[in-house]
């Protein structure tokens, strides 16, 4: 019997590139210290992301621009030149199909929101155990469907004119406007969509989004909400479609 190779780096030209392109999530890593960045690296290859690493902002950009196919990328809070939160908010304005997490050394909530706000999936404060951080990713990963064969879907589901295009994964308004959304916030859209008018709980959006192995805080559902009505409501602070129930959490009205 032939022997087979368990070494995936022995798999010749073609099938290595469509077994990468297929099974391999490849993540971005922009963290200025090196012994956090080279602890991340390792371990993140170790669970079988392709890595490419950057120690500013602006070698995260040029990353970026130059190969542009990242699934994931990872930003430390704190970078010199261009800041973290800049740098999320350039990948954003040029990809919503990109998950982000943000680290950082900060405890403070308004430090986690302003991450979040500039449009981050995820936060890490560090310290951070390997097995979190692998986590973290694979779970942002399965949420975005990364590493696998999509499903077939239908084009759609729709509540009173609005649609939810699930193939172009945007929400189309009465008016024909299409709404860009991240992958968590198409996710939550999702949720709330097959539940029409029904008040769902916070941790229920958390678990169904976010995967019930989750290992952050409810506040990150508030803070996609917060987005949600930005980009949908006429008026954010008097919504009308997303409306929070007292006591019960949100519901999709329209």
């Amino acid at each position: 019997m032939p022997y087979l190779s368990t070494d995936l780096k022995t798999i010749s030209g073609s099938l290595w590139t469509e077994f990468k392109e297929h099974f391999m999530k490849k993540i971005l890593v922009c963290e200025d210290e090196a012994a956090i960045r080279e602890f991340v690296v390792l371990n993140l290859q170790k669970a079988g992301f392709e890595v490419c690493e950057a120690e500013t902002g602006e070698q995260a950009m040029e990353l970026f621009e130059k190969q542009g196919d990242f699934d994931i990328a990872l930003l430390d809070l704190m970078l010199p030149g261009i800041d973290g939160i800049e740098v999320c908010k350039r990948l954003r304005s040029q990809s919503d199909r990109i998950g982000i997490i943000m680290l950082t050394a900060r405890t403070q909530e308004a430090d986690k929101i302003s991450g979040l706000s500039s449009g981050a999936d995820d936060y890490m404060t560090k310290p951070f155990s390997p097995s979190e951080l692998v986590a973290r990713g694979n779970s942002l990963c399965r949420r975005m469907g990364v590493g696998g064969k999509n499903k077939e879907e239908g084009d759609g589901m729709s509540h009173g004119g609005y649609t939810l295009n699930i193939r172009r994964r945007c929400l189309e308004t009465p008016e024909g406007k299409s709404i860009e959304l991240t992958q968590v916030e198409f996710h939550i859209m999702e949720y709330f969509f097959s539940n029409y008018g029904q008040p769902i709980d916070r941790s229920k959006i958390l678990s169904k989004v976010w995967g019930e192995e989750y290992y952050g805080e409810e506040k990150i559902v508030d803070v996609n909400i917060r987005r949600l009505r930005m980009k949908i409501e006429d008026e954010p602070s008097e919504p009308k479609h997303i409306i929070t129930v007292w006591g019960r959490g949100y519901k999709w009205i329209s």
